[in-house]
């Protein structure tokens, strides 16, 4: 159990680690940082959740808008990769104010509840696991910022304008 304990500590001391050397870099590279993230429903009304490598927790899918892409072009490639999901037609959400990762972070959140997906991608070095679940039976290390989009998405909570 102390090990577990341990492990937990110093996996998220070296999150820290990496997320300010991160953002220490973007910093110089951008002066502002922007996200993607999706919300996917499938006709069940479950929603597509990822666990990443480098990170704690279970996420929706997404990630970082790259130089000269678009906010959908980068959704579309974070699918893809994250997710081997292809959609026809995302819905913005809203976008957020991410003050965890730093005062330059916002993330756009779209929902996605048209798309294809020829078969779920197997583990590897970046998505651990990923699968779609009910809303009221999430992984009990879903993140709090997950927990609160999916609530936002169906009806459940008010929007909020940060990312928490």
């Amino acid at each position: 159990m102390e090990v577990v304990h341990r492990d937990k500590t110093l996996r998220r001391r070296l999150e820290l680690v990496l997320r300010w050397f991160l953002h220490l870099y973007w910093r110089f590279a951008r002066g502002l940082t922007m996200g993607v993230r999706a919300v996917v429903l499938d006709g069940d009304g479950r929603v597509f959740l990822v666990k990443h490598s480098y990170v704690a927790g279970w996420h929706l899918p997404g990630g970082g808008v790259e130089v000269g892409e678009t906010a959908g072009d980068a959704l579309r490639r974070e699918l893809m990769e994250e997710g081997r999901i292809a959609f026809e037609t995302p819905v913005l959400h809203g976008l957020f104010f991410n003050r965890h990762v730093s005062r330059r972070d916002h993330v756009a959140v779209y929902v996605v509840r048209h798309f294809t997906q020829d078969r779920a991608p197997e583990p590897n070095r970046e998505i651990v696991a990923c699968g779609f679940f009910a809303p009221d039976a999430l992984p009990p290390d879903t993140t709090q910022g997950t927990r609160r989009r999916i609530a936002e998405v169906l009806g459940r909570a008010p929007p909020s304008p940060t990312w928490v």
